[in-house]
């Protein structure tokens, strides 16, 4: 599922692509995604400007001189850029022809992606005013975590991947930033100190910009590749490693269920 790096690497990929083209036209061939692409979506987008491209969590926000459209990848979603002469395959739901000749093409083959559209702020959009600070700025913070957290029995692991507490904190940096910090993701929310929450908020901003570095270096494959931009290889400490020698200590890798989903971690080094 494309995270929070995945998806800055699309912006970052197809921003010089994108701003300061018209969008000609689109095709949509497929509406029925997560939220149906609107009947007059075309209509809107036709002539339309590109002023910016931002991103929000996970949602790519392409700002024009018409309205916003908002992009959200879903699980297997990818955007790419392609020659006019490269022909849509089955999974290939929608278009956007630009005026630079380049096509941009939303592939998804199981659809829980979704295009919206909104002439308002795009923030104040229903799928993103709840969302929580973007986990690299200077918003979110050690002191800002440990407020949020006060009173809290819930895991560590489940209010760091709370998009209404920090946005873009997916299942395997969360894994590998309380790795970094030493903490225990079963541990109580509410019994973290100040300190250590700090050690944590480090350690999530060192996991993600890490990972948006290594995306960068699949750019290339934003114009003719193959779908699947800013999959980068990771080097994970405990993620997907269960029962391997932890990297600091050597000792087993465990692996628990947390919010249904799977956790890794070294017990001796995560306290």
């Amino acid at each position: 599922m494309p995270e929070l790096p995945e998806v800055e690497t699309t912006r970052r990929g197809l921003a010089p692509h994108l701003e300061g083209h018209v969008v000609r036209s689109a095709k949509v061939r497929q509406r029925r995604l997560r939220w149906p692409v609107e009947n007059d979506f075309e209509k809107r987008i036709a002539g339309a400007k590109v002023l910016r491209l931002e991103r929000r969590a996970k949602y790519l926000l392409v700002h024009t001189d018409r309205g916003c459209a908002i992009w959200h990848l879903g699980m297997s979603g990818s955007l790419r850029l392609v020659g006019p002469e490269v022909a849509a395959e089955k999974h290939d739901h929608i278009d956007w022809e630009l005026d630079s000749g380049l096509i941009l093409r939303y592939r998804d083959p199981r659809r829980f992606g979704a295009l919206l559209w909104t002439d308002a702020d795009p923030v104040a959009h229903d799928l993103l005013a709840h969302l929580g600070p973007e986990p690299l700025s200077g918003e979110f913070s050690g002191d800002y975590l440990f407020e949020t957290s006060r009173g809290r029995r819930q895991s560590v692991k489940t209010l760091i991947m709370d998009g209404r507490i920090v946005v873009g904190v997916g299942n395997i940096y969360a894994s590998e930033s309380l790795f970094l910090a030493g903490i225990r993701p079963d541990k109580a929310a509410g019994s973290i100190s100040r300190v250590r929450y700090q050690r944590l908020v480090d350690a999530i901003k060192q996991v993600l910009a890490r990972s948006i570095e290594q995306g960068g270096t699949t750019l290339r494959d934003f114009i003719g590749g193959d779908g699947q931009p800013g999959y980068f290889a990771q080097q994970l400490n405990v993620y997907g490693r269960s029962g391997e020698p932890c990297p600091t200590c050597g000792r087993p890798v465990r692996d628990m269920v947390l919010g249904q989903r799977n956790t890794f971690f070294c017990s001796n080094c995560q306290r």
